[in-house]
C-alpha cells in the first residue's frame, strides 16, 4: 500500500510516470526503507495505464458492493456519570 500511495503522490505532483527511484526517494523523505523488488512489480503492472481511468473503474466496482451495515446500539443513560464518581472516590481514597 504504502508503495501504491507514494506512487499516486508522485502523479498528483505532476509526475506522469513516477520511477523506482522516484518512489524510493519518496519513501526515504520519511523514514521508510523500499524494497526495489515491490517497486518494480508496482511499475510494471501500471505501466502505460492511466491512473485517472484506474481509479474510475475501482470506484465503479465499489459501488457494486453491498455496505448496509446495522445500526448501533444507544448507549445506556447515566453509564459515564456512575464511573466517573467511582473513580473520583477511588482518588479521594488514596490522598
Amino acid at each position: 500500500m504504502k508503495y501504491l500511495a507514494a506512487y499516486l503522490l508522485l502523479t498528483i505532483g505532476g509526475n506522469a510516470a513516477p520511477c523506482a527511484s522516484d518512489i524510493t526517494s519518496l519513501l526515504a523523505t520519511v523514514g521508510i526503507e523500499a524494497e526495489s523488488k515491490r517497486i518494480e512489480a508496482l511499475i510494471a503492472q501500471l505501466a502505460g495505464k492511466d491512473i485517472n481511468e484506474l481509479i474510475a473503474e475501482g470506484t465503479s466496482k465499489l459501488a457494486s458492493v453491498p455496505a448496509g451495515g446495522a445500526a448501533a446500539a444507544a448507549p445506556a443513560a447515566g453509564g459515564a456519570a456512575a464511573e466517573e464518581k467511582a473513580e473520583e472516590k477511588k482518588e479521594e481514597a488514596k490522598e
